[in-house]
């Protein structure tokens, strides 16, 4: 089992950047395939990003392709989502979730795949 635990959210202004973090513990953190996913008001969970085990695939939600970036360091347990460019509808609770499922990169765009969840962290973005 892993626990997962995000940081960084706050309140930026439009055109502003944060940078999100996810600590996992539980065991070897390298094993999972890693994803951050949003949730606005009213709206479904929606994809945002993925990074394999290594980190040599990464893949994007087409609304935030070119200005977020997903990495990892597999040495201090931590995915990272840096948001540059930021816009008020990118504001949501920002999740990180992990998989161990051996998932294509398509596959790990969809929430549904995904084994452990973290708690979530607010970022609101003002114009």
């Amino acid at each position: 089992q892993v626990q997962l635990v995000e940081s960084g959210g706050g309140l930026v202004q439009a055109g502003g950047s944060l940078r999100l973090s996810c600590a996992a513990s539980g065991r070897p953190f390298s094993y999972y395939a890693m994803g951050w996913f949003r949730q606005a008001p009213g709206k479904e969970r929606e994809f945002v990003a993925t990074i394999s085990q290594s980190g040599g695939s990464t893949a994007y939600a087409d609304s935030v392709k070119g200005r977020f970036t997903i990495s990892r360091d597999n040495g201090q347990n931590t995915v990272y989502l840096q948001m540059n460019s930021l816009k008020p509808e990118d504001t949501a609770v920002y999740y990180c979730a992990a998989t161990l499922g051996g998932l294509s990169p398509a596959q790990r765009m969809g929430a549904s795949w995904y084994n452990y969840w973290g708690q979530g962290t607010q970022v609101t973005v003002s114009s």
